[in-house]
């Protein structure tokens, strides 16, 4: 008797033990995080349709009856609205005293309880972007905030660099990346904001790309110049060269036409003049 009675008093123990973590679990699958941001709102996702209410903490803030909302805390008259079609309640205007265990406890149709722990954050800062420095292959980008908060570069899609409580956060762009899309953004649990980065104009590629097109354009110019000119002084050269092996040639005064030639002595001129007037004697 006294084996028997142990026995029942282990296996009752068991299957207590064993309905409170089923209801350990249970509740733990009924419990919701939501986050929020400060002016932003929240809604709980969880209709409320026929009958029943919302809670913080031990507090009934609302009651739905009949297809009607009666808010019980003067706190949330201006902030608590309830939507009849889709049944969902939504708080808005958040504040950090908003922060807190919520519970929806539906009691018409099947009777469902739905917990909440609701944070609300400040709104992530916005984020600026500065160039340090910059050299002809890459430059280097520092990501800033007003208060530290998590802060990520990225390449594309690809996380190039992250902090998950900074101020400030570097990268370097590399040129052959210039037409890549890089943005850094400054993230909470509740909120992220975007900044989005030009590199060709933060890092300077495109002027350094224009001066060396412009260097590149004036250098052909200068190139062709040149060797135009100096074509233009071969083709003369030779000119002067095949002109230079022509001789001249003068017209006598009979007509005939004569190259020119060392010039004649005296006495041979006579000698043709003196046979010119006999010829001319004799005809």
């Amino acid at each position: 008797m006294f084996c028997l009675s142990s026995v029942m008093k282990t296996t009752t123990r068991i299957y207590f033990l064993y309905i409170a973590m089923m209801r350990f679990s249970a509740a733990e699958e009924l419990k919701r995080n939501l986050n929020g941001v400060v002016g932003g709102n929240v809604t709980f996702p969880d209709p409320l349709l026929e009958l029943g209410f919302l809670l913080e903490g031990i507090t009934n803030l609302a009651m739905v009856n009949e297809g009607k909302l009666q808010i019980l805390e003067e706190k949330y008259k201006n902030k608590l609205h309830w939507n009849r079609n889709s049944g969902l309640f939504t708080i808005t205007d958040l504040q950090k005293s908003d922060s807190g265990d919520y519970n929806i406890d539906s009691k018409g149709g099947r009777a469902l309880s739905v917990s909440y722990s609701l944070t609300v954050y400040d709104g992530a800062p916005t984020p600026a972007v500065e160039t340090l420095t910059v050299s002809s292959d890459s430059c280097w980008l520092l990501c800033s905030v007003d208060k530290a908060t998590s802060l990520l570069w990225y390449k594309d899609q690809e996380v190039q660099n992250q902090n998950s409580s900074a101020s400030s956060l570097p990268i370097t762009v590399h040129k052959e990346d210039r037409d890549s899309s890089y943005r850094c953004v400054a993230a909470n649990p509740a909120e992220n904001k975007t900044l989005h980065v030009n590199v060709r104009t933060a890092c300077g590629f495109n002027e350094t790309e224009s001066g060396g097109n412009q260097r590149a354009y004036f250098i052909g110019v200068g190139v062709s110049v040149l060797l135009v000119v100096f074509v233009a002084g071969i083709f003369w050269m030779i000119k002067q060269r095949i002109l230079g092996k022509k001789q001249p040639v003068r017209q006598t005064q009979g007509g005939r036409i004569d190259r020119a030639g060392p010039e004649p002595s005296p006495s041979c001129m006579t000698a043709v003049r003196y046979n010119c007037q006999t010829d001319a004697a004799a005809h």
